[in-house]
Order: C-alpha cells, then sequence, then structure tokens
C-alpha cells in the first residue's frame, strides 16, 4: 500500500485512535486479515468471523510488526476503532485507487473469471507493473484488500469481481471504479440463488453501467458471442468493443484448433492487425477468455505481436484450474476441482476429450452447487454430455447430485462399465488406483465444497509411489 499515517487512514475511515503514541506513524507494509501474513508496518484488519474473532489476534501482530489494527472495540494496543470494520476497508481502497490514479481494469461473467484474470495480469505486466487479484479473491472483502496492494508504481489494477445477487458489482465499482469493464459471458452459475439467466445478467451489467463515458476513457468490452452480454451495450456510455469468434466482433479468433495435447492454436485479429496465438493452457474454451484478454490489452496501447507472444507464454496462476500433470507411469492428471458450473464442466469434459485422443479418458465428477431447480437438470445433461464425448469412464463423486450424473450417462447409453456412482473422495481414489493404466488421463472436477481436489492429490502422490496398476 502506499505510505499513509495512522492519522491519515483514520481520517479517511472516520475512525477513533486508540493506544497510539505516535498518530503520524505511517502504515508502510501490506494491509492483511490473516494474522500470518502481516509484516512489519501491516495494518491488521479485525474481522469477526463465525469462529474466528480477529480481535483475539490484536497483541499478536501488534508484537509481530504490525504498525495498528482496523477494528471495532479498542483491543488494548494501537488501533483505529471504526463501526464496521468492511465499510472502513472499502473506504481506505477507494481512497487510495483514487489517489494512485491507476488504471483499473475489472472484469466479471459467470465462468472464466479467474483464468482470464490471469491472462490479462499476465499480459499487461509486459507492459507495465500490474497488481491482480489473487487467486478468486472477488467479494467486498478480497477486493479492497487487493486495491490496497497497489503501489505508487502500479500501472495496472486487475480486478476480478463477483456477484451472488443484485447490487453486489454495483457495491464493488463504488469503492474501485474501473475505466475498463470487460463481462465475459452470463450462465448458470448461482442461478439457484439470482432465479434465472435475465437476473444473472441484470447483475453483470451492473459493471459496465458503472464505467465513465468514452469521452473520459470509460471502454466497456463485451462477448459479441453471447447475446445476454452483447445486449448490454446499451447499458453504458463508454465505447463499447466486442470479442468473440463472430465476425462482427472488434477482437476475434479465427481458424480455431487444438494441438495434440489438446492446446488451443488461433490467429488473433485485432483493429491493428493480427498475429498467431499457441497457448500452453488446455481447453477450446480458453479461446475466450483469451480474446478477452487481448480486448484489454490491445484498448491499453499494446501491440498485436505483443499481445500474442504474451497470450502463447501464458500460464495457470491459480491452483486447481486444469492444472495438468503427468505422472512418472505416463497417467495424466488434470486438476480442474477449484469449482464448477454448468459452463465450466462442460469445457473441461471437451477438454478431456481432445486431451485423450487414443488414450482412455476417465472423468471424475461431483456437485455442482447453487442450481436450484435447475440443478437436476443440469447434472443429467453432463452425465450425458461425458458419454457423447466418448469419455472411458465417468466416477460420480458423492450423494444425490453424483447420483444425477450418473443417472443422465446411463439414460444416454452408458450402460455397463462406462459409469459409476461411488459414495465419496477415497472410494474415488481406491478405485482409481486399482484401475489406472500408464497413459491414462483423468480429470477432476466439482463445485469447491466437494473437495475433490484430495483425489488429484492422492493420486499424483500415488503416481510418485509408483504404485500403478499395468493391466
Amino acid at each position: 500500500m502506499i505510505a499513509l499515517s495512522l492519522a491519515e487512514i483514520a481520517a479517511v475511515v472516520g475512525g477513533q485512535t486508540y493506544d497510539i503514541p505516535d498518530p503520524s506513524a505511517e502504515v508502510t507494509g501490506p494491509v492483511v486479515r490473516d494474522s500470518r501474513e502481516v509484516e512489519p508496518g501491516s495494518l491488521f484488519v479485525a474481522f469477526v468471523g463465525e469462529r474466528v474473532d480477529g480481535h483475539d489476534y490484536a497483541a499478536a501482530v501488534v508484537e509481530a510488526g504490525a504498525a495498528a489494527v482496523l477494528a471495532s472495540r479498542p483491543v488494548g494496543v494501537p488501533a483505529i476503532v471504526v463501526d464496521d470494520v468492511q465499510a472502513a476497508l472499502g473506504a481506505l481502497a477507494r481512497h487510495v485507487v483514487h489517489t494512485l490514479g491507476t488504471t483499473l481494469v475489472a472484469l466479471t461473467g459467470s465462468a472464466g473469471k479467474t483464468s482470464t484474470k490471469d491472462l490479462i495480469a499476465q499480459v499487461l505486466r509486459r507492459k507495465a507493473p500490474t497488481v491482480f487479484t489473487p487467486g478468486s479473491l472477488n467479494n467486498e472483502i478480497g477486493l479492497p484488500l487487493t486495491a490496497l496492494s497497489a503501489t505508487e508504481e502500479t500501472r495496472f489494477l486487475v480486478l476480478e469481481m463477483g456477484a451472488r445477487g443484485i447490487g453486489h458489482i454495483r457495491y464493488l465499482t463504488d469503492l474501485t471504479p474501473p475505466k475498463v469493464g470487460l463481462v465475459l459471458n452470463v450462465g448458470t452459475a448461482h442461478i439457484g440463488e439470482f432465479g434465472g439467466r435475465e437476473q444473472i445478467a441484470q447483475a453483470k451489467g451492473e459493471l459496465v453501467e458503472s464505467l465513465p463515458p468514452a469521452s473520459e476513457g470509460g471502454v466497456a468490452i463485451l462477448n459479441a458471442d453471447d447475446p445476454l452480454v452483447r445486449a448490454m451495450a446499451s447499458r453504458t456510455k463508454a465505447k463499447v468493443v466486442l470479442f468473440g469468434e463472430s465476425g462482427e466482433a472488434d477482437v476475434r479468433a479465427e481458424n480455431v484448433r487444438l494441438t495434440d495435447s489438446g492446446q488451443p492454436s488461433f490467429s488473433l485479429h485485432t483493429p491493428s492487425g493480427c498475429s498467431d496465438v499457441t497457448m500452453r493452457l488446455y481447453g477450446e474454451h480458453h479461446v475466450s477468455n483469451a480474446l478477452a484478454a487481448a480486448a484489454v490489452a490491445h484498448e491499453l496501447g499494446m501491440s498485436v505481436e505483443e499481445i500474442a507472444t504474451a497470450l502463447s507464454e501464458a500460464g495457470s496462476l491459480s491452483r486447481w484450474r486444469m492444472e495438468v500433470t503427468e505422472r512418472p507411469d505416463g497417467v495424466t492428471i488434470v486438476n480442474d476441482a477449484y469449482n464448477a458450473n454448468p459452463e465450466s464442466m462442460r469445457a473441461a469434459l471437451r477438454a478431456l476429450a481432445a486431451m485423450g485422443k487414443g488414450r482412455r479418458t476417465w472423468a471424475v465428477l461431483g456437485k455442482m452447487a447453487e442450481l436450484g431447480d435447475e440443478a437436476l437438470a443440469e447434472h443429467d445433461a453432463v452425465g450425458r454430455l461425458a458419454v457423447r464425448l466418448n469419455v472411458s469412464k465417468l466416477v460420480a463423486v458423492g450423494g444425490r447430485e453424483a447420483a444425477w450424473l450418473q443417472l443422465g450417462a446411463y439414460n444416454e447409453g452408458s450402460w455397463g462399465e462406462e459409469s459409476v456412482h461411488v459414495s465419496d473422495a477415497q472410494a474415488a481414489v481406491d478405485l482409481l488406483r486399482s484401475e489406472l493404466r500408464p497413459g491414462d488421463v483423468v480429470l477432476v472436477k466439482a463445485s469447491r465444497s466437494v473437495g475433490l481436489e484430495s483425489v488429484a492429490q492422492a493420486l499424483l502422490a500415488t503416481g510418485a509411489e509408483g504404485e500403478v496398476s499395468a493391466r
């Protein structure tokens, strides 16, 4: 964070200082909410959670070097006390962003946000210092913490914005007003909370509504291939740039194909020229993500050659998102277990099919959460798709939703041993350990709450130990 005195921070957040011997002392380290991340000069933000109260760590963080605690009550050590810690954190982020004048890029969408954010960051940081959301910390706490990590050297600030209801993105854009706003897609993630895709579109479109007009440099980057996103052009006064495979897109892909290993390759076309891209990431769905990143970078002054090179060299920065690891025995594990929704599940299955040509493929799948009344139909559809893509074996893991996955596969024609329903992650591991053969490709994917990353980790550990069936 930029250096600010404790007195300045108190004024910004409307707080009272307690037990601070020198109000002119500065916060020179990061703003953190985890006591384990405290460094000398940090500001520790004390949240009260369901199981942990950050105020209980106040003395320890100050002893570890924190300059002060942002708290909702006096804690016996240097503190700035406010009525609402979350609101104060947001106010501090708003102040720092305004002070820096950094170009802020915000993005949202039902699927692909984190992967696209990582691509944008890897492209832009070739041009200038860039700060971006770590992982998927895209809510009312993670977003201001990311913004506060910007410094005087930061040229670009790339922020992922998530939403679980109408008004959420509006709140986030009030904290950190973007100049460039990107909407990837409107899918069915969280449809159980929103009530329908139209409501999701309403919420996602709050991003483009927040942008400054074109005359002030505002740019709305919209997916030309998604009608609900493309329609958001009428909701903004910013310049509209379209990306996609549509011939009407300003930034588009032509000659899209997959390499033998399942990595996308295409010709990138922009208003200033074209260049070829072959990505290190896996799956055709990354083409759309790459085009979105290219549109952002092009609007911020990068050449098509620079963009194509950066996209071709970009990797995955966030864990458990299409992490591809080949074991010493030749079994390939694809750990995509961070989260799942119908769109990302379909994309992952298609990537598996492409990667597994001529090899046995395994889809180890679990529940997709927050689908509401659509849950049965969506799980059934994913099971059916696995059969249509000729996935060798579907392993559905867990309770009711997993049973729906397996039933969908069965109803599509998986009548033999091509699909199986197991009770939990350990049962899946036991099955795979006994059945995997060298050369097999295994995809592991489910909503975060299922915890299927443990399956991928166990299989990788098994490979390291050399335990695999050679049948």
